[in-house]
């Protein structure tokens, strides 16, 4: 039995590949996950080990707010001048060098724009001098106020050569320094991990990077001759106390390379999230191959069990089939996933400016490729298993072996998974439920949902694709092709919902997210009432900011009635992390979202209803807040503010702000008296900011319509890693009918025997596709609409009040997989129009 299976298999290659593509495409995308989160890794545990390399010991003060990777970027507390002096005095200390090295030194580049950054910080230092992992390109290091150094990296990046006036954005607004140095780094390295660096001196450093003189970042350590890193940490540990960090070089590169690959993992989660996406779509193609497969070899199987084979060795045969056809694909999907890996890596790397380490396959890469290769395959396979062991041997002498079964019990089956699907979803949308029950909740309902769909899809798809066929059948070849797109339900249903997956996901994040631009436009035009808004692009972990006098010299400007400046930061309020918003005066800022509000004094804060009915508070409660610089202060409840009327939850005082990790504001709004037009006040504010490139000002329409477009950049992002989900299912429309073909050899050699030419023939095919294909897609809109406004609908109470059915996109994904239909269809029709008409009749 095993033989004759092999002997099966062998003799039908293209039904293997045919088979097999789905899994290898799926395998390729889990598979290359872990290769390129494993490159990944290792090019950071590598980064980290060089830039901590000659260090021994670093001591710092423990940081006022704890922020992880995830959830922004953590502020360093200054560590006082003393501090150094004592370290200098403890026991195998041999040298100690106050550091400062603070994210947040911006570069203008030669073309007047500010260096962005995708990742890596942008770090201003003090000059300390070159060590042994330095070293000086040109020029030397900085010896007075107006002068700096920078790494051969941002040099390269700005344009800039020694002598150069080189623009810095730091706490402080725009200030011109001269270029003096340039340096890099031993083996020819421009930077430590693309990270951009700026040196000034000492006291123009702990001026523009900390805010306050004689302080320092971190100390580095040097250890005297006999003394390990590992004693002189405890030795200065034990004299420095509680309130101070201190690790050796080797610890802080493992700490630093954990935090970077906290931030891999979720983008490794996301990425075997579409590869999940990929295998479900790639089950519904494989299923429907093994049930073709099933019908062609009726009468071999049949012939089989005649001379003797049991059910539970047709069984096997069928299995044994899946088995050969997964470690094939896991084989095959493991060398593209390493593939699409190192170039999905090689793309991260530039993107980064990192210097990748050597492409790797981890034992994860392979494990997942063979485990997800089998187990899909065989899974796929086993409904079709089990049906080859129920042909009777009598069905060697028949002409049609399997008659179509009815859909009652499949059609009552799927409206009951449908229905658990529903349940589960919508508990996961609308119950109270913790982060990590609702988001499996939401996940495992759509799941269902999407595989009860698929158990009613032979139901619908005959009504409905008699109706699409219609728009064909002006034509023989169109009435025959939309004849033979139902001729089968159960395999037209099974090839319809491939399609559908993918499109249905597709048309659910579009209708939230475009939901989610409307709701934000309407929003800014309900609660903000200025016309003219300052703000940036945010393209790192600090927001881009600019000079607060802005503010002040628009605010007097003729026309103008108000003009606010908006800081915020991430605080402590009894011990919470949360996001709190800060204003110079709550008045002006009430008044230029056409509210009215009272200012607040040094001690009171406003808050929303919505935080108020949260945490229980009322006007005259007491909260401790701690800043990510400075101590804890005590503030009290001064007023409570209509939800949505004014910027965020919490709104601290002007005198709050010197406590922000950013002590410039990161937006402004102005508001025009009334019959002032935007265009004579706008330039004039733009004039003001010349100073401070990160940021513009624009109109308030432009304002949200740019806000708003982020959103499509998910949209984007997603099209394009479920494209593989939606190329697997157009595969299985191929697939379909190519093996269809197959199977119809000796009836399409009858039609052309009885005179339907070549061309008419490929588009009977032809028709065939299409229909199938617009009626997954149709399915896929109407299921992805439903589930995206119910996501909708779930999120009103987070601020999407919008419902927008993006008509213009389902329109375009409708016309896609009409185009689909053809372009699938081309192989297979090309085959049919083929056929020898002779050998074709002959065919068994």
């Amino acid at each position: 039995m095993l033989r004759a299976t092999l002997k099966s298999l062998l003799a039908r290659k293209l039904r293997l590949i045919l088979s097999g593509l789905a899994v290898v495409l799926g395998v390729m995308f889990v598979s290359g996950s872990f290769v390129v989160t494993d490159t990944l890794n290792r090019t950071f545990d590598s980064i980290f080990a060089d830039a901590f390399g000659a260090t021994d010991v670093s001591v710092s003060a423990k940081p006022k707010i704890a922020v992880s990777e995830l959830d922004g970027e953590e502020v360093a507390a200054p560590l006082p001048a003393s501090a150094v002096e004592k370290i200098k005095t403890i026991a195998g200390v041999r040298a100690a060098t106050g550091r400062i090295d603070v994210d947040g030194a911006r570069v203008i580049g030669s073309d007047g724009k500010v260096l962005t950054s995708q990742g890596p910080p942008r770090l201003g230092e003090n000059w300390t001098g070159t060590d042994s992992l330095m070293e000086m390109r040109s020029g030397r290091g900085p010896s007075a106020a107006g002068e700096i150094a920078v790494n051969a990296n941002t040099a390269e990046l700005a344009g800039l050569t020694i002598g150069d006036k080189v623009g810095v954005l730091t706490l402080e607004p725009k200030q011109q320094f001269t270029l003096v140095g340039i340096w890099g780094y031993t083996g020819g390295r421009d930077s430590i991990g693309g990270v951009q660096e700026v040196a000034f001196t000492t006291p123009v450093a702990q001026k523009l990077m900390l805010g306050q003189a004689d302080s320092f970042s971190s100390v580095t350590v040097d250890a005297a001759d006999g003394v390990t890193p590992a004693q002189l940490r405890d030795r200065i540990s034990a004299a420095m106390g509680a309130d101070y960090q201190v690790k050796t070089g080797d610890q802080l590169a493992k700490e630093s390379a954990d935090s970077i690959q906290e931030g891999l993992a979720f983008f490794n989660q996301i990425l075997l999230g579409f590869a999940g996406v990929a295998l479900f779509v790639g089950i519904f193609l494989i299923l429907n191959t093994f049930s073709i497969i099933v019908a062609q070899r009726t009468k071999e199987l049949a012939l089989l069990r005649a001379m003797g084979a049991s059910r539970n060795q047709v069984i096997g045969s069928v299995l044994v089939e899946a088995v050969m056809i997964g470690l094939v694909a896991a084989v095959l999907g493991l060398a593209a996933g390493v593939g699409a890996g190192a170039g999905l890596a090689a793309l991260f790397g530039k993107f980064a400016d990192l210097k990748l380490a050597s492409i790797g396959v981890p034992l994860s890469a392979v494990i997942s490729a063979f485990v997800v290769g089998l187990v899909v395959t065989v899974v796929a396979a086993v409904l079709p298993a089990l049906r080859a062991s129920r042909i009777a041997p009598v069905a060697a002498m028949q002409e049609v072996s399997i008659p179509d079964r009815p859909l009652t019990k499949l059609s009552v089956f799927g409206g009951v998974v449908l229905a658990a699907g529903a349940a589960t979803l919508g508990t996961g949308l609308f119950a109270d439920l913790s982060g990590d029950a609702t988001l499996w909740s939401i996940l495992g309902g759509v799941l269902v949902s999407f595989i009860g769909v698929a158990l009613l899809t032979p139901l619908i798809s005959k009504p409905v694709i008699s109706l699409l066929g219609r728009l064909f059948s002006w034509s023989l070849p169109g009435r025959l092709g939309r004849l033979n797109s139902g001729r089968n339900p159960r395999r037209t249903a099974i090839t319809a919902a491939a399609l559908m997956v993918g499109i249905a996901l597709v048309t659910g994040v579009t209708v939230v997210m475009d939901s989610a631009k409307s709701s934000l436009k309407a929003q800014v035009a309900e609660t903000v009432k200025a016309q003219i808004l300052i703000s940036g692009d945010q393209t790192g972990a600090r927001p881009p900011t600019f000079d607060p006098a802005v503010i002040d010299k628009t605010a007097a400007m003729p026309g103008v009635r108000a003009a606010a400046g908006m800081w915020n930061d991430q605080v402590l309020i009894d011990g919470k992390s949360q996001y709190v918003t800060a204003a110079k005066d709550l008045s002006v800022l009430a008044e230029a979202f056409g509210t009215t509000a009272t200012p607040l004094t040094g001690n009171q804060i406003a808050i929303d209803q919505a935080e108020a009915d949260e945490q229980h508070w009322q006007v005259g409660r007491t909260v401790t807040i701690q800043g990510a610089r400075g101590e804890p202060h005590t503030y009290t409840v001064a007023q409570i503010f209509a939800e949505n009327a004014l910027p965020g939850s919490v709104i601290l005082p002007d005198a709050a702000i010197k406590d922000f990790g950013l002590t410039q504001p990161v937006l402004g709004f102005v508001r025009l008296d009334d019959g002032v037009a935007v265009s004579t006040v706008l330039p004039q504010v733009k004039q003001l900011l010349a100073d401070s490139p990160e940021v513009s000002a624009t109109d308030a329409a432009t304002f949200a319509n740019d806000q708003a477009a982020q959103f499509d950049q998910v949209i984007t992002m997603i099209q394009i890693l479920l494209g593989l989900a939606i190329l697997i299912a157009v595969l299985g429309v191929v697939n379909t009918l190519a093996l269809s073909v197959l199977e119809r050899t000796r009836e399409l050699g009858l039609l052309r025997a009885v005179g339907l030419g070549r061309a008419q023939t490929m588009r009977m095919i032809t028709v065939e596709a299409v229909v199938i294909s617009v009626f997954g897609a149709l399915l896929g809109v109407v299921v992805g609409a439903g589930m995206g406004t119910a996501v909708t609908r779930a999120l009103e109470n987070d601020g999407i009040t919008e419902l927008v059915l993006p008509w213009g996109r389902m329109g375009t994904y409708l016309a896609l997989a009409a185009l689909v239909g053809v372009v699938a269809a081309v192989v297979p029709a090309i085959r049919a129009a083929r056929l020898n008409v002779l050998g074709a009749i002959a065919h068994d």
